[in-house]
């Protein structure tokens, strides 16, 4: 494996690492940025470029845990949260409901994904989409929000925002913003959507890494696991530094600064590749 090589994995972590926890596709940054310049899929083939992208995220995901590791730790009673009851508690069984729409539509149509939507073309749609989404979802959103912290979350709400994180399942539309956007249009603050979004994020990213393991296992050869690791290590370092910082951020400035980011995006890129 080549010196160029072995860069294009600290790229692509890079670009992973720092899009994950915004609500602006990580998955589709990655498509684009590997599309028109590092072209991974002539060095690795086309499925283990695809799962490459995929299994990159855990590192993020990697990231998430350290980073909520007194929430993680609460989900399986070995710590309690300050202010945590009997009757108010955000618990496995939140989750659990919160993943399941994803988990079931992403088993059904993880081929026709795969094989389909990962392109720069389908990025593009998923952006604008989830664009409008964003900013209905702020325009919309209660002035003031009834759901501050997880621990006031029903299930009822869990699942549907499950619900509408299967829209995420499109390259480009945005697990975060998709979620953020459905939290706080059911009455969820952005910093207790985006907590949910990230902390549903490691069960999916972990499920669907491994299902995507599997099936293209035979194209994964021992050449690959050196760029493997690596955009995984980068993923985790960047996200660990961006993660903290969008937290802090999406409190302030809400949905809509993110929407028009993606759509200058997509504008550009049709610009770029259909003008």
């Amino acid at each position: 494996m080549e010196l160029f090589d072995l860069l294009k994995a600290i790229i692509l972590g890079f670009v992973e690492g720092m899009t994950e926890f915004a609500p602006v596709s990580s998955t589709g940054h990655m498509i684009i940025v590997d599309d028109l310049w590092l072209k991974t899929k002539e060095f690795l083939g086309s499925g283990s470029a695809n799962t490459f992208k995929i299994v990159i995220q855990l590192g993020s995901i990697l990231a998430v845990v350290v980073v909520m590791w007194k929430r993680m730790l609460s989900l399986v009673g070995l710590y309690k949260i300050e202010g945590q009851t009997a009757s108010r508690k955000f618990n496995l069984g939140h989750v659990i409901v919160g993943i399941i729409p994803a988990g079931v539509f992403g088993v059904l149509f993880e081929d026709f994904i795969d094989e389909n939507l990962f392109s720069t073309s389908t990025v593009i749609i998923g952006l604008i989409l989830g664009a409008i989404l964003m900013i209905v979802a702020d325009r919309l959103a209660p002035k003031r929000p009834s759901i501050k912290s997880l621990d006031d979350l029903s299930y009822g709400k869990a699942f549907r925002v499950g619900l509408i994180q299967c829209l995420s399942l499109w390259p480009g539309f945005s697990r975060s913003g998709a979620t953020i956007s459905g939290g706080v249009l059911l009455g969820l603050d952005h910093r207790t959507a985006s907590d949910f979004t990230f902390i549903m994020a490691v069960p999916i990213m972990a499920g669907a890494s491994g299902l995507s393991l599997v099936k293209n296992w035979d194209q994964i050869n021992a050449d690959h696991l050196g760029f493997y690791i690596i955009g995984f290590v980068s993923a985790f370092i960047f996200a660990l530094i961006s993660i903290k910082f969008f937290l802090k951020l999406i409190s302030k400035v809400k949905l809509v600064p993110f929407a028009i980011y993606r759509l200058v995006l997509a504008a550009i890129l049709i610009v770029f590749l259909y003008l």
